[in-house]
């Protein structure tokens, strides 16, 4: 079955990303919401390390937060893919099981 994982924190505040990245299996989809939006912008200390497995696995940031943390006219990482509530919901449902990091 196919995961969806979640993460909602910063990755400058936490490790969730970093942990995440490290144990999701290849054909997981990562959701960046929240103040996990961070982690989908270009030139930061996390760019490197989450382009080098962009192809491993569908990165999706939540398009809302970008917005509502002023964000949205940021340059983010290529091949992250921009989702709305709607893309979110049908990310779940076609992933099958969620896991939310913390």
């Amino acid at each position: 079955m196919k995961m969806l994982h979640v993460v909602n924190k910063s990755p400058f505040e936490k490790s969730s990303l970093s942990s995440c990245l490290r144990v999701a299996k290849n054909d997981s989809g990562i959701l960046l919401i929240e103040d996990g939006v961070f982690g989908a912008l270009q030139g930061t200390s996390v760019t490197d390390e989450i382009a080098g497995r962009s192809a491993d696995f569908k990165i999706y940031v939540l398009g809302p937060d970008l917005a509502a943390r002023g964000l949205s006219e940021k340059p983010i990482i290529d091949g992250i893919e921009i989702i709305d509530y709607e893309g979110f919901v049908d990310l779940a449902v076609e992933h099958g099981a969620v896991n939310s990091w913390l």
